[in-house]
């Protein structure tokens, strides 16, 4: 089997370390150049140390691409966490065309941040999806899936690091292999149950006190640790990453209005939302480092009673 990988960071390094760990020709790596002052890519630095040939090109679009693709004469490409817009003529070229990794169980969770949406969204499952790419986004027919539980703490780190990491890498082994074998079978996704979900960035990733309690949890645990649920303490912005859900199923249990701190402890602080309240552990000032919640409520005088979102 000869391959070409195309991806980025630590996940492309790790597809690209399982395949030569098999012993699998790789015949090149395609990875986006880095942006200016950003860290090195985990994915160019691990196929330079293994002097493998290395396309940085700054789109896939272009005949520069689809030469280089047509140049290595592989068998398959590997797309292994791709941002870039990749078009037919690229996807195409391999003897056996192009396979692509999906972390969300499609049709549901098309789109770039299909890791936090079923986690803000209280969903108790989600997966990997490997399949064909074609030039709609996250549309082409699947090749295989693998279903994983979400649990009630669950966050965006532990589903990703813990579960749609590693398996994900065993996806795309095991689907290569079928491929190559022509063992695999293609499902067409069914666009009715067809769901898409843009980027998890700062704008969705804002707390609304008055929601329920479960709501904001869940908001809270799908952003941690990126990009970070935020608020507003006093004017200033804070991160909220580790928190306990309390749930209160009596009235008038919870003391304080949504969105008011209703009590402060040694190393934590808790919010009175609907349904119950949120034990805050957790916390980062922006641009600073991360805190306990108790370390932040002293530096910027929060009492009980202080309200959030202001």
């Amino acid at each position: 089997m000869r391959l070409a990988i195309v991806g980025q960071q630590a996940f492309g390094k790790s597809v690209l370390e399982a395949f030569l760990a098999r012993g699998t020709s790789v015949a090149g790596v395609f990875c986006a150049p880095e942006k200016p002052g950003a860290k090195p890519d985990p994915l160019r630095a691990a196929a330079e140390e293994r002097g493998l040939q290395l396309f940085q090109l700054p789109s896939l679009k272009g005949e520069e691409a689809a030469t280089a693709i047509r140049g290595l004469g592989v068998d398959l490409t590997v797309m292994a966490y791709v941002v870039q817009f990749v078009p037919h003529t690229f996807i195409s070229a391999p003897k056996h065309g192009t396979i692509q990794y999906h972390p969300s169980l499609l049709p549901r969770y098309r789109g770039p941040s299909s890791i936090n949406w079923p986690i803000i969204k209280g969903d108790t499952q989600t997966g990997v999806t490997i399949f064909r790419p074609t030039e709609g986004l996250d549309e082409g027919p699947i090749i295989l899936q693998k279903t994983v539980a979400i649990g009630p703490d669950d966050t965006l780190g532990s589903v990703y690091f813990d579960q749609l990491f590693p398996l994900g890498i065993e996806a795309l082994l095991e689907a290569a292999e079928l491929v190559i074998a022509g063992r695999h079978r293609e499902i067409p996704q069914r666009e009715e149950l067809a769901t898409y979900e843009g980027w998890c960035r700062d704008p969705e990733a804002q707390i609304n006190w008055h929601a329920h309690v479960d709501q904001i949890y869940d908001l809270i645990r799908g952003c941690n640790p990126s990009p970070g649920a935020w608020t507003t303490i006093k004017g200033t912005r804070v991160r909220i990453y580790d928190v306990v859900r309390h749930r209160t199923r009596t009235f008038g249990a919870v003391l304080g209005k949504p969105a008011e701190v209703c009590a402060l402890a040694d190393k934590s602080l808790e919010v009175a939302a609907q349904g119950g309240r949120l034990e805050l552990r957790t916390v980062r000032i922006e641009g600073g480092a991360k805190t306990t919640a108790a370390e932040l409520a002293a530096a910027l005088a929060v009492t009980v009673g202080t309200p959030l979102g202001r």
